[in-house]
């Protein structure tokens, strides 16, 4: 799995500073998860490439984790895309972007597949041979959910000197990653576990947007590989964060520890702090290792 923070601030763009974007790849899929102004401009910087986002997924409507998509969407169009685009998103962005489109007679020449988001209760909303991607409900002021990204378990490993010893015919491979007990060319069955080795576990990745302290996604995120909290504030401005519904560098740390998470990540930082350093201090007094988000960060795990 790897991790590209293409940016990690909160309300407004800055000069050096962009708001809420990540590519994340794994399994072979390129997803983008939010995408705030300047988005596109970070992809091209970080080199990605375009025609490899199929899924997009926005956690809420709030400008700084969306609007950067409707250029991307024309950028697309201009590129002439043919490959169909998903657009996980709270109810209503459709309409944004329909609008938008239909006023500035930009209409696709790709299909634009919009998935609308309204439950308060996780729920799954990709899944493929490889892969799962849940929803995280998050208490923010408007609708807003993270997404839990997880792999599926891999196939067993064969321990090739082992199955060579058995006789087992190479036909039988196939059965062997599934799990299964096969017969060797004597016809005696042989047990899966003398010939195979487990699997790699498999990971995942958890993006918790803008929210408030929530106890209640800790058993959606429980045991997870990483956990990307935002903490807008440090712990001297709390009182901002209650009003606001956003959290603090010790509240995401609370929240890391409780989950008995193995690694997180921060980010979605007021861009009041010119040093970031306290966000890291504050949250090592709870819980590590804590890494801090930073624009063109890359997170390989």
């Amino acid at each position: 799995m790897k991790l590209t923070i293409l940016g990690c601030y909160s309300a407004t763009p800055q000069l050096h500073t962009n708001p809420t974007a990540q590519i994340f790849e794994i399994k072979n899929h390129t997803f983008l998860i939010d995408c705030g102004e300047g988005t596109q401009v970070e992809l091209r910087r970080h080199k990605v490439k375009f025609g490899k986002i199929k899924h997009i997924f926005i956690s809420h409507l709030h400008g700084d984790h969306c609007f950067g998509l409707a250029g991307l969407i024309s950028t697309f169009r201009l590129l002439t895309r043919e490959a169909d685009l998903h657009i996980y998103a709270p109810k209503g962005l459709k309409e944004v972007i329909t609008l938008q489109m239909k006023l500035s007679q930009s209409w696709t020449n790709y299909k634009l597949i919009f998935h609308e988001l309204s439950s308060t209760t996780s729920e799954l909303i990709y899944e493929d041979d490889k892969v799962e991607v849940h929803t995280i409900p998050l208490d923010h002021r408007i609708y807003t959910n993270g997404f839990l990204f997880k792999e599926k378990p891999g196939e067993r490993k064969l321990d090739i000197n082992a199955v060579l010893n058995a006789d087992i015919d190479v036909a039988y491979y196939r059965k062997l990653k599934q799990g299964a007990d096969v017969p060797n060319n004597n016809g005696t069955i042989v047990k899966n576990e003398t010939v195979t080795r487990d699997p790699q576990p498999p990971k995942s990745y958890a993006f918790c947007s803008d929210t408030a302290y929530n106890e209640a996604m800790l058993p959606i995120i429980k045991d997870v590989d990483v956990l990307y909290h935002e903490s807008t504030f440090i712990d001297k401005h709390e009182d901002l964060a209650l009003p606001t519904k956003h959290s603090t560098a010790k509240q995401a740390a609370t929240i890391a520890k409780k989950a008995n998470v193995k690694q997180l990540i921060l980010g979605h930082y007021s861009t009041r702090y010119d040093d970031l350093t306290a966000f890291k201090t504050e949250a090592e007094t709870i819980f590590k290792p804590v890494e801090l988000a930073k624009d063109g960060k890359v997170f390989d795990f």
